[in-house]
């Protein structure tokens, strides 16, 4: 099965990163419609490690503002929200629920000596889920501005500090305005990225 031209252009082809937004807000329903949708794509051992936090207050932006590089101020305070996405370090004790054939997966990312490969699962997936929202989102007729122009320690000392949840990167959501769009930027083609063994 594959879908038409339309929804690629949406997902893809068409799609831009908006920086200037309208003040139409985002709902609960479209956030939870989002996440319900991203959720069912594949990760490693339904391993499931992102987790967000929907930042759409002005008090929550604020709480963003002192994190954010000069160039991404104005763009995610005026957005109607900002995505936190991050990723849960301690993902694999959620194992024996997520994959009840094989509870004991868990096994392969607990204890000391597995960290550095726990840590790797975490984050690789994390940011998988993290293009899944941006997917998603867009399936939905929302417009994002992903951005990584932050500094994680001040995000997570602010929003997740006992630790276990970690910062990765930031989605604006919202409907953006697109007689502002920049010129769009070239990309690397096949022949320059790929190689058919």
């Amino acid at each position: 099965m594959t879908v038409g031209d339309d929804a690629l252009d949406v997902l893809f082809r068409k799609a831009r990163t908006h920086n200037v937004w309208s003040e139409k807000p985002v709902t609960d329903d479209q956030l939870r419609e989002l996440y319900d949708l991203m959720r069912w794509a594949p990760t490693s051992a339904n391993s499931n490690p992102a987790r967000i936090l929907f930042l759409r207050s002005r008090e929550a932006k604020e709480r963003l503002r002192p994190a954010l590089s000069p160039g991404n101020v104005d763009k995610t305070m005026a957005s109607p929200v900002t995505a936190l996405i991050g990723y849960d370090s301690r993902f694999y004790e959620h194992t024996p629920r997520l994959m009840p054939h094989n509870p004991a997966m868990a096994q392969n990312f607990m204890g000391p000596e597995k960290k550095a490969h726990a840590d790797t699962t975490a984050f690789r997936n994390g940011t998988l889920q993290g293009a899944y929202l941006i997917i998603a989102a867009r399936a939905l007729g929302l417009d994002c501005g992903g951005m990584s122009g932050f500094d994680n320690a001040k995000v997570d000392a602010e929003f997740f500090p006992d630790g276990r949840i970690k910062s990765n990167f930031l989605c604006n959501l919202g409907y953006g305005v697109h007689e502002k769009l920049m010129p769009r930027n070239p990309r690397l083609g096949f022949e320059e990225t790929c190689r058919i063994l």
